[in-house]
């Protein structure tokens, strides 16, 4: 009975001390991990409200005080916690509560900052810019928009980076019109017709693989406002001005639900490239997914480089283009689209240039003028078929090209005066089919399947009678014809099976591919009494080629909320096999390859992330680097091959971290990535006063890059400016066979910017930008190195004083500095005026570019132990005068 009574007592007591005493557990993840700061309450069942609450340690644990007099039976436990899915449990007066959490794809919580400052929203993985506030009146496209917009800096080539990563898409009202070729919207949309620009980090676009497969990809979406969906409309604008020039736009436009369009005839003379519009941004990553690449173009009018200048104020040009893109939804999440453009052209350049190579013991130099005109006609057609829905996704993309380019120059060098006459057409088409289905059982399967075909015949003719004691035993002739075409065959095709659970998504897959090719060339002396014949037995080339894949691979994606990483284990057996029997030349190369991959990505904050990447990469050259005879490649420089197959084994590895404050609209970022790469094989030439042979050589080299590069921006609420920032550092070690010397090689490159962009007033709009770039070159065999310094100031002003009265004052200072040669300085100046003629609903702008005449433009570049001097012609002065208007 003593016993019973204690053992009475003793419940009772237990029971009153857990009334007053206290609820604890442990939370969770489901990979065992413990949850810190997630929040637990203790809340009453009836009426939900809290009774106490409190936030997990490090370790996970919790612990709460449960107030006197509650009946536990009447109480829950819930804990939330950002990136998980919330949870509720009943409380037993016997164990703790533990909690295992559940990763969730719901999205943060919106914040909106409102108030005369701009505008800036985050949800989830999404951060929206308004675009009223950061535009003013005088821009006239998104584009000119996009620029100004803290955290986001445009290339000169229209390439669109958000904190220093470049973007995979952009969208249109959530629609994909345009592939990676977005400068087409960029560079028409106009800007009111647009109500948010909207960065999407971690984007996938495959609804199949959301939340399954990890994506570190950043993409942009115009959104488009409501009225601007419902009717067609146009930027139109028709200008003409002296010397004899034009500028004509005619587009149109429709943001519809069910209908988008981007369709423009367009022409100019002012030189405004009407290709940079047709950029394709992401073309590595393309080739990286087929993993194939066209043969590069051959032959060349000799090597050229192009002023770093804005292109408009070297480019003669005359030039047309019609750009046709639409996309239809045939029903909910089925999309056809046709892309096609055809482009005409006519470009002129004239320029002079002279080249010294510093070698060991001996300095090499020679001169050339050229006057160039090309002609290029470009047909490109697109047709896209894409269903992606949930548990379905398809896509089919067939390409045509037709590429005619007529390239004329006539040349003059330290020796002789030439005509050169270079014909390059190109034809080929491709379809690429892909699709991704979910099974019941949820796993994924894909099937994947690309064939392409392309041919490039190449045609360079030089006359008269070119470097005879080279070409023709000292004779005089008449020409001298080099012809290629490498014709090629390609197809890819896989299978692979994705597994997804709760933490990783196993992702095998098998497959092919096979790339047959020929390179054909031949190199001919016209003699003066029109026979022909082959400048030498080494002068032709009959290569059959042969490369087969089998792949297996298997991929791991962890794609959490915190932390986000691929695993990629690809292992491949390839044979390739090339022969020319004009040399006797019969090889084969068998090789079994490993090239993993792995990319990480962890969340530090809500904002901010840090991303880490290796990778290891077998690389197997190419037809275009096995042909045994000779080939001019240009008017100086012979080259062929006398190695094997030249293997080289990449290792790659970088990191950085991005940081982002939305509320404040700041933003930094800081990558560093570095490069080695192991040869078998080097590249060896001689190189004299009027001609450069270049031939391939069996000897075992490396190269090493660093690349460190870091962005800042802030936009200013009290000064109304965007500020922003970079920096970049590039050094590459090198090695190089010239003249029978090895010389290794350390070029470094420094580049320092930094931009201003301030709403002065309601009525001045300011900017400036002012890029310094240090580029030098030294070789450990040679007692000297060189530097060049050059600095680029941009400043512009726009002055509203009413509401149909603007003007805009620009201008361009260029400076560059090398030792031992005068410096060079450049100044351009443009002015605009624009009249708003409200009766016709018309602006009227006059305008002059390079309003001071700059017709002559002098440049140094430098690349290893090669210092190029360049002069070229400017076009001037050009007054326009333009009526604009809207439909």
């Amino acid at each position: 009975m003593r016993s019973f009574i204690l053992l009475l007592c003793g419940t009772a007591l237990s029971i009153s001390c857990f009334a007053q005493g206290n609820i604890h557990g442990t939370v969770k993840d489901s990979t065992g991990k413990a949850v810190p700061f997630a929040t637990v309450s203790l809340k009453n069942k009836a009426g939900n409200a809290i009774v106490s609450y409190t936030t997990t340690a490090n370790n996970g644990a919790y612990s709460l005080l449960l107030p006197q007099g509650q009946n536990i039976d009447s109480l829950a436990v819930e804990v939330r916690s950002i990136g998980y899915k919330s949870q509720v449990k009943s409380i037993t007066a016997t164990t703790p509560v533990d909690f295992v959490l559940q990763a969730s794809v719901n999205q943060l919580q919106t914040v909106v900052v409102k108030g005369s400052r701009p505008v800036l929203r985050t949800h989830g993985d999404t951060l929206s810019y308004k675009v009223s506030d950061f535009a003013n009146p005088q821009d006239r496209t998104i584009g000119e928009v996009i620029k100004k917009l803290p955290g986001i800096t445009v290339a000169a080539d229209g390439t669109i980076s958000y904190n220093n990563k470049p973007i995979s898409a952009l969208y249109i009202g959530g629609d994909n019109l345009l592939d990676d070729k977005y400068s087409i919207a960029t560079n028409t949309i106009p800007q009111g017709a647009v109500n948010q620009v909207q960065v999407i980090q971690n984007d996938q676009p495959v609804k199949v693989l959301q939340n399954k497969v990890l994506s570190d990809d950043v993409a942009l979406n115009l959104d488009i406002k409501k009225g601007a969906k419902l009717h067609l409309m146009g930027q139109e604008s028709i200008g003409a001005g002296l010397p004899g020039n034009y500028d004509v736009d005619l587009n149109a436009m429709m943001f519809k639900d069910n209908y988008k369009a981007i369709n423009y005839l367009a022409g100019n003379s002012v030189g405004y490239d009407v290709q940079q519009d047709l950029v394709s941004h992401n073309l590595t990553d393309y080739n990286q997914r087929i993993d194939n690449a066209l043969p590069a173009t051959v032959l060349s009018l000799g090597a050229v480089n192009s002023p770093a200048l804005a292109e408009n104020r070297y480019l003669f040009d005359r030039a047309g283009v019609l750009n046709l893109n639409n996309l239809i939804n045939l029903k909910k999440n089925v999309q056809l689209r046709v892309n096609a453009y055809y482009v005409h052209d006519t470009q002129r350049q004239d320029y002079s240039q002279q080249t010294t190579v510093f070698l060991p013991g001996d300095t090499v130099k020679y001169k050339e003028i050229q006057h160039n005109r090309s002609v290029p006609d470009i047909l490109h057609t697109q047709f896209t078929l894409n269903v992606n829905q949930d548990k379905y996704y398809l896509n089919d993309v067939l390409l045509m090209d037709d590429k005619s380019i007529t390239n004329y120059s006539g040349l003059k060098t330290d020796s002789s005066a030439v005509n050169q006459v270079l014909k390059d057409n190109t034809l080929n088409f491709s379809n690429e089919f892909n699709l991704i289905k979910a099974l019941k059982s949820n796993n994924i399967i894909q099937a994947y399947s690309y064939v392409s075909h392309s041919a490039e015949p190449e045609n360079l003719v030089i006359s008269p009678g070119y470097n005879a004691a080279i070409f023709n035993n000292d004779a005089p002739y008449a020409q001298l014809v080099q012809n290629v075409n490498i014709p090629s065959w390609y197809t890819n095709n896989y299978f692979s099976f994705k597994i997804p659970s709760n933490l990783i998504t196993q992702s095998y897959r098998t497959g092919f591919s096979v790339q047959s090719q020929r390179l054909l060339s031949d190199l001919n002396v016209v003699q003066n009494t029109n026979s022909v014949n082959l400048e030498s037995d080494s002068a032709l080339n009959h290569v059959n080629w042969t490369k087969k894949k089998l792949y297996a691979e298997a991929a791991y994606d962890l794609p959490g909320t915190i932390l986000k990483a691929n695993l990629t284990l690809p292992v491949t057996l390839q044979q390739i096999g090339y022969s020319d029997s004009l040399y006797t030349l019969n090889k084969s190369l068998t090789r079994l390859y490993f090239n993993p991959q792995f990319r990480l990505k962890y969340q530090v904050g809500a904002e901010n992330y840090l991303n880490l990447l290796y990778s290891y990469r077998n690389q197997i050259g190419t037809i275009e680097n096995v042909y045994p005879g000779y080939v001019l490649t240009d008017y100086r420089t012979l080259y062929a091959n006398n190695a094997g197959l030249t293997e080289q084994q990449n290792q790659q590895a970088g990191g950085g971290f991005s940081y982002r404050k939305a509320l404040t609209l700041f933003f930094w970022s800081i990558n560093v990535l570095y490069n080695h790469t192991e040869a078998n094989n080097i590249a060896s030439s001689v190189i004299t006063n009027n001609i450069q042979k270049g031939i391939v050589l069996p000897y075992p080299n490396s190269t090493d890059s660093w690349i460190i590069n870091g962005s800042i921006s802030k936009y200013s609420f009290v000064l109304r400016t965007t500020f922003s920032g970079a920096i970049r550092w590039q050094s590459n070690r090198s090695v190089q066979i010239q003249n029978n010397a090895l010389l290794p090689f350390n070029t470094t490159s420094e580049t320092f910017n930094a931009n201003a962009d301030t709403k002065v007033s309601d009525k001045v709009n300011f900017s400036y930008k002012a890029t310094l770039t240090q580029t030098g070159s030294h070789s450990p065999v040679e007692a000297s190195a060189f530097q060049i310094d050059q600095l680029l100031q941009q400043a512009s002003v726009n002055y509203d004083p009413a509401d149909d009265v603007q003007f805009k004052l620009s201008g361009e200072h260029y400076f560059t500095r090398q030792q031992g040669n005068p410096d060079l300085k450049y100044f351009f100046a443009d002015a605009s005026a624009k009249f708003r003629i409200k009766k016709w609903k018309t602006d009227l702008e006059l305008s002059a570019n390079n309003f001071l005449n700059v017709k002559t433009y002098n440049a140094l570049y430098l690349s290893a132990n090669t210092l190029t001097a360049s002069s070229y012609t400017l076009p001037g002065r050009i007054v326009m005068i333009k009526l604009m208007f809207n439909i």
